[in-house]
């Protein structure tokens, strides 16, 4: 029987009540329950009772432990929530261009990581000193706002420079050697590869994608193999296969060399849950190699699960923790019987033997095994936090997977080699670079296979998910399996759930998507068959981009008629660029003005062809579409230059007023006659300075709704502006509370 194993499922089990359910003393209550359960269980001998009483002391440990964590270390940072302190904080890794850094807070005699943001500062470097005043966030539960993913990966606070920001460079090189190592390495990475391909080695060696393309970093999701530039156990294997081969399969001198070289390459991934598991893992083994012992390897799962919420009971948040746990659980269930079928003989032939054909035949089936297990559990969790599943990844790992070692060599040697001697290193990343773009090509190549990856923003895809869930439960249990129907029932049933999708939305006149993107703005309008996609800005461009992207393609929409960007500020234009990367658009319509905006030059620089400039005063009837676009009616720059759109179809009448104030809104009035509103999509996201009584009174919107940010800095959407809407009879929607909302007529 597997001790271990039980009582990680139930520390496990407490530490997911602890963070989701019961907080505070509740938690030592718990305990003290589980524990009362644990001794009435001593007394019973059947193998059943011995199970539930390693559960039982699991849960009761798991809860002690969470709640002494809570007290002893998290109660310190929580108080600092929303307060402005006066501090210094230690920087320990190098900033990135996201005006973010992490840190080193210590407060109370304790020390907590941070992540400091900063804006218009210099690079900073580990061991700089960063003082000045700082507004704290509590990253987990009992703040002010909702706990953010930071919990997961053990930052608790997260710092904001207020003012008085002063900061000592540091110039001792050998503090923060990690940290300072992986920059090096990033920067012979850089220096030795290709630039169309830096950005993937720099990915697939460390996890770093900040270099990846928008496009290349969303066909690897799309395409299934996004676990490929996702540091994670696939990695270590590969490392440890490199090593013990190194060592000639000697089991002193792999654990003196691999020990030592494991644990250096978790430190330089960052110690994040997947490589944490995975290494771990691979720790043990080599131990139990050293030691002549048997190695488990549920029970070396159930070990590092334990080592990590030990640490810190907020991993369990973590979706890498979450993935890399439940694929592992998936391929010890399943992955074995998965590949004892297929190697039947009366299958796929023989499969022993040296020669290319049983070779071919022994990973292909290794790899489609491994694949299927993992999905058991990763896909309902792909598809409930990043809303897609990639169906074409079984086909994408088996055309890719056999060539990433070599690659991951690849990148290695030519980085060794570079740095003994740059000329020798640039030519073996330039072969390298080859198998790369072949990597690329395929991942880009699967990405745009029609129905290759499911958007689960419809009722109809989601039943077929828990339908292909249950399909695969079923045919990984019985005995008698036939994959044909197996994969005939799959097919049929995505079919049908994407032809009711999109019968559903041919059955609506028209369609006004107010996407939740967050603290921006990102309109869809649809008549007929005719698709407008109004600003593109939210919570970082490429989460928007994403969250536009998957409306657009889970309704079969790869190209639209047109794009509007009311104005160029990020939250209503920062992911233009990126979402037109994936679906281009026939025409975009800009305001012609602020002609130094960043984001303006750069989408007239990439689609200036088919950019149609309004300017002031322009009010511009678009062909086929019952749209009206109007421009500021004189020269203005930021919120007032913001284009009005009146979309009018059949009766119903909407109007998008972008970030225009009540000043922006009477000149609007005085323009172009706006009748009676059916809908008024609020302007500058519920801002006290917008949507004013003349707008209201003149245009008696039945419904408005507020696209707007949970929790946001700006305190929108304003109690003035909700008063003034209640007070003219609207019905208030907003996708801070009701999240994406769509009228149709």
């Amino acid at each position: 029987m597997r001790k271990l194993m039980w009582f990680t499922i139930g520390f496990s089990l407490a530490c997911v009540i602890g963070v989701y359910i019961t907080h505070g003393n509740w938690t030592f209550l718990l305990a003290a329950f589980f524990g009362l359960g644990a001794l009435g269980m001593v007394w019973l001998k059947t193998k059943a009772a011995r199970v539930a009483l390693l559960v039982m002391l699991g849960l009761t440990v798991g809860t002690l432990w969470l709640w002494i964590y809570d007290m002893a270390y998290l109660s310190s940072a929580r108080e600092l929530d929303a307060q402005v302190i006066e501090s210094t904080i230690e920087v320990t890794d190098y900033s990135g261009n996201t005006g973010s850094v992490e840190g080193k807070l210590r407060v109370d005699g304790k020390n907590y990581r941070v992540y400091l943001y900063l804006y218009d500062q210099d690079e900073l470097s580990p061991g700089d000193q960063v003082s000045g005043s700082f507004r704290l966030r509590f990253t987990a539960d009992g703040g002010e706002k909702e706990p953010t993913y930071h919990q997961g990966k053990g930052i608790f606070l997260l710092a904001y420079g207020r003012e008085n920001i002063a900061i000592t460079h540091s110039e001792n090189a050998g503090k923060h050697f990690v940290a300072r190592l992986r920059n090096e390495i990033f920067h012979l990475v850089d220096t030795v590869f290709p630039e169309d391909v830096a950005g993937f080695a720099r990915a697939l060696l460390l996890g770093d994608r900040s270099k990846l393309s928008y496009e290349t970093d969303t066909a690897f999701s799309y395409s299934g193999i996004a676990h490929v530039i996702a540091v994670s156990g696939m990695h270590i294997s590969i490392l440890f296969s490199l090593l013990y081969g190194m060592c000639g399969k000697r089991r002193w001198f792999t654990a003196i060399l691999g020990i030592p070289a494991l644990l250096l390459f978790a430190s330089l991934a960052g110690f994040t849950p997947s490589i944490t598991r995975a290494c771990v893992m691979q720790l043990l083994m080599i131990l139990a190699l050293l030691l002549k012992k048997e190695y488990d390897p549920p029970t070396a799962l159930a070990f590092s699960v334990l080592c990590m919420l030990a640490g810190n009971p907020m991993t369990v948040t973590s979706v890498s923790f979450q993935l890399s746990v439940g694929c592992m659980i998936g391929i010890f269930l399943f992955s074995g019987k998965i590949h004892d079928y297929f190697m039947s003989p009366k299958r796929l032939g023989p499969a022993k033997g040296k020669s290319l054909k049983p070779r071919i035949i022994r990973w292909s089936v290794g790899t489609l095994s491994v694949t299927l297990g993992a999905m058991v559990f990763t896909m309902p969790m792909c598809a409930y936090y990043f809303g897609t599943v990639s169906v074409i990844g079984i086909i994408t790992n088996l055309l890719t997977l056999w060539v990433i070692s070599a690659i991951f060599y690849g990148i290695m040697l030519s980085c060794l080699l570079g740095w003994i001697w740059l000329p020798l290193g640039k030519a073996i990343a330039w072969i390298i670079a080859w198998p790369i773009r072949y990597v690329i090509f395929v991942a880009k190549l699967l990405a745009d296979v029609p129905l290759g990856v499911v958007f689960v923003n419809s009722p109809y895809i989601i039943a077929w998910l828990i339908f292909a869930g249950v399909l695969l439960v079923a045919f990984l249990r019985v005995r008698k399996k036939r994959p044909v129907v197996f994969g005939a029932c799959l097919i049929l049933g995505l079919l049908a759930a994407v032809c009711f999708a999109r019968l559903e939305r041919n059955n609506d006149d028209f369609r006004v998507t107010v996407l939740d993107v967050g603290q921006g703005q990102c309109v869809l309008l649809q008549y007929e068959d005719h698709n407008y996609v109004v600003d593109c800005g939210g919570d970082g461009a490429a989460a928007t981009a994403d969250i536009a992207a998957a409306e657009l393609l889970s309704q079969g929409i790869r190209q639209l008629d047109g794009l509007i960007i009311t104005h160029f500020d990020a939250d209503h234009a920062a992911g233009a660029e990126l979402l037109l990367s994936q679906i281009p658009a026939k025409q975009i319509y800009l305001p012609d003005a602020d002609p130094e905006h960043k984001i303006r030059n750069a989408l007239d620089a990439q689609y200036g062809d088919v950019v149609c400039w309004l300017d002031f005063g322009q009010v511009l009837q678009v062909e086929e579409f019952p749209m009206t676009i109007i421009a500021a009616e004189s020269e203005s720059v930021g919120n007032d230059s913001s284009l009005c759109i009146l979309f009018q179809p059949k009766d119903y009448d909407i109007l998008i007023t972008g970030d225009r104030d009540s000043g922006g809104e009477n000149a609007l009035l005085e323009q172009h006659p706006i009748p009676e509103l059916e809908l008024l999509v609020v302007g500058h996201h519920g801002s006290k300075t917008s949507t004013g009584f003349n707008l209201l009174q003149a245009t008696s919107p039945a419904m408005a709704v507020i696209s707007v940010g949970k929790d946001n800095d700006y305190g929108h959407p304003s109690q003035d502006t909700l008063d003034r809407l209640r007070i003219s009879g609207c019905e208030v929607w907003r996708t801070d509370i009701n999240g994406t909302l769509i009228f149709r007529g």
